[in-house]
């Protein structure tokens, strides 16, 4: 009987060959997928997939392993259709909320041209992206009116998906009603509570009622439905443009400059180049052992290799009471030989490390 080890490195070479002939495999299901585009055609063939399994089953001369070569195959061709959907399609880019919402908003700036789906939820969401329902998801991480988006930093330390990307959306709220109405007609006003908080002061100055809704675009069809010229969403311009009412007011935020900073994730991890320096950030999520400065120690080891802190978060772990997880986001390529020292460092003082991502901070065209 063959040592073990020497059957895992038999299994290594049959998976870096593996490796090269999937990477062939999708080179030619994109030629496919073009030949398809150019003609025409339908991505999903019922009768070649039979074809395909059918005559590679007949390869596989052990009878007690084809039924898992079955499911094998088709897996394969299941990862080919989803990549020449990307090619039909473009990305498939999940977010919370409906069309209109901010978070929408973002997904279209961030990948213009996508597919936008639509979940109930910021866990839906990050879980249809987990499952490879979806290529992407966007989802909020703060605001600078209301701070941190705790679900979401909770997601980053629990889940796998890897940060890849940033944007800073400026929310501009506006008075939004029916066309044909105005300002004067408005006695009251519909939105999410962090909208209506974020109008505040503007709201009290004119005496409106408030009402709170799940988000703001549920709030602009709601005034599309009633047809009601006294009543008006507080929502950003992209929504009205949406739902084809009217901007009243305009920036009626309390605050000069409100933004939230929208990520995008998904299961691949990107690396930077080795020689970028300017630009680049990383995050890491951790926890420190139960001892004194341990977590002092942990900033100074990211501070020894020349890595300056651009934010550090703490949020309570929800399976251990009175524990904490900590987020530190940090400028600069962890894809160093600094970097890997820090990494390495940190594992001597932290019970649980992980590298979420490292990205870059997307800028509008």
């Amino acid at each position: 009987m063959k040592d073990i080890k020497e059957i895992r490195k038999d299994i290594n070479v049959i998976d870096e060959e593996m490796a090269a002939l999937f990477e062939k495999r999708m080179k030619l299901a994109k030629d496919i997928a073009q030949y398809k585009i150019a003609n025409g055609l339908d991505i999903y063939d019922a009768k070649r997939e039979e074809e395909i399994i059918s005559h590679n089953l007949a390869l596989i001369e052990d009878d007690s392993i084809k039924s898992y070569y079955i499911n094998f195959i088709k897996s394969v061709m299941g990862e080919s259709k989803k990549y020449q959907s990307v090619l039909f399609n473009g990305l498939k880019v999940a977010y919370s909320g409906v069309p209109g919402a901010f978070a929408y908003i973002a997904a279209k700036k961030m990948y213009p041209g996508s597919e936008y789906i639509s979940y109930s939820n910021f866990e839906s969401a990050y879980k249809a992206c987990e499952d490879g329902d979806v290529d992407v998801v966007i989802l909020p991480i703060e605001n600078s009116f209301a701070g941190d988006v705790g679900v979401v930093m909770d997601l980053l330390f629990q889940g796998t998906l890897k940060i890849n990307k940033m944007y800073d959306l400026e929310v501009v709220q506006n008075l939004i009603g029916l066309k044909g109405s105005r300002k004067e007609d408005i006695k009251t006003v519909i939105s999410h509570p962090q909208a209506l908080g974020q109008a505040q002061d503007y709201i009290l100055k004119n005496g409106y009622q408030q009402i709170e809704f799940a988000n703001t675009a549920l709030a602009a069809t709601e005034i599309k439905n009633r047809n009601d010229k006294s009543l008006a969403a507080i929502a950003s311009k992209e929504t009205a443009e949406l739902y084809d009412l009217e901007i009243l007011d305009s920036h009626i935020n309390s605050s000069t400059y409100n933004s939230t900073r929208f990520a995008s994730l998904s299961r691949i991890s990107r690396m930077p180049d080795t020689n970028v320096k300017m630009g680049e950030h990383f995050i890491l999520v951790y926890t420190v052992k139960n001892q004194a400065g341990a977590l002092a120690e942990t900033l100074n080891i990211i501070g020894a290799h020349g890595y300056n802190m651009r934010t550090v978060r703490s949020r309570p772990m929800k399976e251990l009471m009175w524990n904490y997880f900590f987020f530190v986001e940090v400028e600069g390529n962890i894809n160093t030989s600094d970097g890997a020292d820090v990494l390495n460092e940190l594992t001597t003082v932290c019970d649980r490390l992980k590298l979420v991502g490292t990205y870059y901070d997307f800028k509008d065209k």
